[in-house]
């Protein structure tokens, strides 16, 4: 399993952690009312929780966060920034 893989398998984990249910891949989260703002906190303290992913005032785009990919493409930058132990 790829680490691009690994990190989309933990992030549709939270989701349903979260008891959300993901959709598809492309679909943007906040436009389909997938994430409110009580459930993108949530998320976010699951991403620092589970995968050690903080996310500075500086990184807190809208945009990294508002598909499943995007997500993905996100923890996947910030572990290439700083390494971590293994996913």
């Amino acid at each position: 399993m790829s680490d691009h893989a690994a990190i989309r398998a933990h992030v549709l984990a939270i989701f349903e952690q979260l008891a959300i249910e993901p959709p598809d891949a492309g679909v943007d989260l906040f436009d389909t009312g997938v994430l409110d703002s009580l459930a993108f906190v949530q998320l976010l303290l699951q991403l620092e929780e589970r995968l050690g992913v903080t996310v500075s005032l500086e990184d807190l785009e809208i945009d990294h966060f508002r598909t499943i990919e995007h997500i993905v493409d996100f923890v996947a930058a910030f572990h290439q920034r700083r390494p971590r132990l293994a996913i």
